[in-house]
């Protein structure tokens, strides 16, 4: 997925915007999504409110990334040429979670799941291959870096959630967690959890939590309790393995290696 520069400061907001509108009409539309919510319910169903309360800090961060993007100048200097790669490379695979993310909220609206499940798999599935197939480790002095990290794993983050909760309504609605629901939800997230840093770990717990007080919502007591087992037991995961690891690293940006890519600046 290559991109110029010129183009990403065009693509990238563009896209922000139009999931922006989407989310909007999601809201204020009759039924809205929570309505929506409501009305299809499953045993990955989360509390509806987690994922608001989860969007609203996130895309504080994406607008702070959008303003670096358009701020930055790669022919001022070596330096700002190597931080504008690290966002550009991004730029794609944001460009196609918000597009997804605004074509689900019309299909949701519509009641029509399985049509919007066709969406949260390109979404998750586009955002995992990034975290885990290209994006380079974070720099901690390279506010590019950081945001870019922000951004990337909070979206896929999210997206594991999303993944979870629309698949089981549109195929599963209105049923309680089997023996091998229960087991392949602490399996998915214990594999997650050992292969996550703080950014995307801390997502994993939160998404966790989330399911947890949604199916005590439900009368789903104690699968809402295995819920909460797993989201500590994730936790300590997480926290053992980059405490054990630290997954950062700390270089002037000029000589940050950055994934390899085609995309010209």
């Amino acid at each position: 997925m290559g991109i110029t520069y010129s183009a990403a400061r065009w693509v990238a907001p563009l896209s922000f915007a139009i999931d922006f509108a989407a989310q909007q009409y999601g809201m204020m539309s009759s039924p809205n999504m929570k309505d929506v919510h409501d009305a299809n319910l499953s045993f990955w169903s989360p509390q509806p409110y987690f994922i608001a309360g989860f969007f609203f800090p996130q895309q504080l961060f994406q607008l702070a990334w959008l303003y670096r993007l358009w701020k930055l100048d790669p022919k001022k200097s070596a330096d700002e040429k190597k931080e504008v790669e690290t966002m550009v490379d991004f730029v794609p695979y944001y460009a196609v979670g918000n597009l997804c993310i605004a074509s689900w909220m019309i299909f949701w609206n519509a009641s029509a799941l399985k049509s919007a499940n066709v969406f949260v798999l390109i979404n998750s599935l586009t955002q995992l291959y990034y975290i885990f197939g290209r994006l380079p480790p974070m720099n901690t002095r390279s506010t590019s870096s950081v945001l870019t990290h922000i951004v990337s794993k909070t979206f896929a983050g999210i997206g594991v959630l999303d993944f979870l909760h629309n698949g089981s309504v549109a195929y599963f609605d209105h049923q309680g967690p089997s023996t091998a629901v229960k087991v392949l939800t602490g399996v998915g997230f214990g594999a997650l959890a050992t292969s996550s840093d703080w950014i995307f770990g801390g997502c994993i717990v939160y998404d966790l939590v989330a399911l947890a007080v949604g199916q005590r919502g439900i009368g789903e007591t104690s699968w809402s309790n295995l819920l909460g087992v797993y989201a500590v037991g994730a936790a300590a995961i997480v926290a053992a393995k980059n405490w054990a690891r630290p997954p950062y690293v700390k270089q002037d940006p000029s000589g940050y290696e950055a994934a390899s890519t085609d995309d010209v600046v």
